[in-house]
């Protein structure tokens, strides 16, 4: 595949590197969604957001799972294809293929690009394209059906003998993986930890728990007795001065009754713990408190928002990179400068 030649320019204000850096955190961005893109310009929209992501220094880009959307598989291979250190972070249904073939799909981009990707486990989803599928497994069986498809890529990507494995939902017998996945190309895990089957198939498997947090004044952080490593997924709109920061997250965000009736359809739809916990929650926030739910309150995103100035919001990061907190899962960016925003939030964190 050709290169395509980014056509955004790096935003006037900004110094040529403009990057987080890695030493103590990980930080993803996210790809644009198919089913709100324009197929025509879509592929091109990819490749900048990836290379966006890429030129700030985030170590990856989430790419969105569902019924909805497209191959999550083939817009990573895009995103290979046209950066040169990003890890896709492919969300992953296991109702979707049988684990041999996610397990094939990561040695085969291993193989091909020598590059890492994450995987991001999903045990739930919207419960409607599941029941589709024919699927209506419980909440927390459908974690306990993930740490066995996860164990079983694992096992496969890291052990060159025959794979065997005898579970409740899945069985294989002296299975190999073929190419074989060299040790530095093993895929980082990460799952959902906003409830207490998340957090156990996070144990289980060795996987990073992801939530969709509190404001860090109410949220208890990483305890002691935790043996896995969290993060957390907010958006992130932040501007020299708290003004100006609300002005621009009011105009992208803005009340929309459609937006809120949808979301308290999904809300009875969906038994997901996260979209609960936040569904309960007000979260309107103005002045000097950054965290902000509107937009998930009216259907625009999926995550709390931290909205304010570079340094309020860099504030907020600290403190949850004090709790425990060491990966950051951001939303999809609308623009090449808002990413160049929000990597200044994260170097004025880290010398927090």
């Amino acid at each position: 595949m050709s290169q395509i030649q980014s056509n955004s320019a790096p935003a006037a204000g900004f110094p040529s590197e403009c990057r987080i850096g890695f030493d103590t955190i990980d930080v993803f961005s996210t790809c644009p969604q198919s089913n709100t893109g324009d197929p025509k310009t879509y592929l091109q929209q990819v490749i900048q957001v990836a290379r966006w992501s890429e030129s700030i220094g985030c170590r990856g880009i989430l790419v969105y799972t569902d019924n909805s959307l497209v191959d999550p598989w083939m817009v990573s291979q895009v995103i290979l294809g046209h950066t040169t250190s990003l890890c896709p972070l492919v969300a992953v249904q296991p109702i979707y293929m049988h684990p041999y073939t996610a397990a094939k799909q990561v040695a085969t981009l291993g193989f091909l690009y020598g590059r890492r990707v994450y995987l991001n486990m999903l045990a739930g989803g919207f419960r409607t394209d599941l029941l589709a599928l024919g699927d209506s497994t419980p909440h927390d069986e459908r974690y306990a059906r993930t740490v066995e498809y996860t164990t079983i890529i694992r096992q496969l990507l890291e052990s060159p003998a025959g794979v065997s494995f005898e579970g409740t939902y899945y069985r294989v017998h002296n299975l190999r993986m073929f190419p074989p996945l060299p040790r530095p190309l093993w895929p980082g895990i990460l799952i959902s930890g906003s409830s207490e089957a998340g957090m156990a198939a996070a144990h289980a498997i060795g996987a990073t728990a992801i939530k969709y947090p509190l404001a860090p004044h109410e949220e208890h952080g990483v305890g002691s007795d935790v043996e896995v490593s969290c993060g957390v997924r907010v958006g992130i709109v932040a501007r020299p001065s708290t003004e100006q920061a609300w002005q621009v997250a009011r105009e992208r965000f803005p009340e929309s009754r459609e937006g809120q009736l949808t979301h308290q359809l999904a809300t009875k739809v969906s038994d997901s713990a996260w979209h609960e916990q936040l569904s309960a929650r007000t979260g309107d926030a103005a002045g000097e408190n950054p965290y902000w739910l509107g937009p998930f309150h009216n259907y625009q995103t999926f995550c709390p928002y931290l909205v304010g100035s570079y340094e309020r919001v860099a504030q907020e990061i600290a403190s949850y990179i004090g709790l425990g907190y060491r990966t950051f899962v951001l939303d999809i960016p609308p623009t090449e400068e808002e990413l160049e925003h929000t990597a200044i939030v994260f170097r004025e964190a880290l010398r927090v």
